[in-house]
């Protein structure tokens, strides 16, 4: 006798249609494909952060003031500009806004960050390890199903 999690609730699939049954699947498929969606962006937005960091640590300092250098507007758009005070960055915070930061403050802001995601990502793993475990059973039992109705 299969039972699966959905939503929190226990449910026994033998009890359930094939309709039924479809309908399950087609439920957790989506489910799947958003979880997936996310973790790829916030992916994404971990590497952006990580570059953000290796650019503060690597490419700031007493030796780059005044020398040119380019600042990204987008990601492909590139200006050229000058390091004018080498201990202080602008940092984007989030929808848009910037903050000035001393390199060692932006660094923990942008570790921070990191570990966060990073905490973040691990728990939305196990969150589509178990979705794809649930979707795993319920076309095992379909399939059981579907056979089972045309022998």
């Amino acid at each position: 006798m299969e039972s699966t999690q959905l939503q929190g609730q226990t449910i026994d699939l033998a009890s359930l249609s094939a309709q039924q049954l479809r309908s399950v699947k087609k439920q957790l498929d989506d489910e799947l494909e958003h979880l997936t969606d996310s973790f790829t962006k916030l992916r994404a937005a971990q590497t952006k952060f990580k570059e953000c960091l290796l650019s503060i640590r690597d490419g700031v300092s007493d030796m780059t003031a005044g020398k040119p250098l380019l600042v990204p507007l987008t990601t492909s758009l590139y200006v050229p500009g000058r390091l004018a005070v080498p201990d202080k960055v602008l940092v984007d915070v989030g929808t848009g806004f910037y903050v000035e930061k001393t390199t060692n403050d932006a660094l923990l802001f942008y570790t921070s960050k990191i570990s966060g995601l990073a905490q973040n990502l691990k728990d939305l793993e196990a969150i589509v390890q178990g979705k794809s475990k649930n979707l795993r059973i319920v076309e095992d039992v379909l399939r059981q199903k579907v056979t089972s109705t045309t022998t």
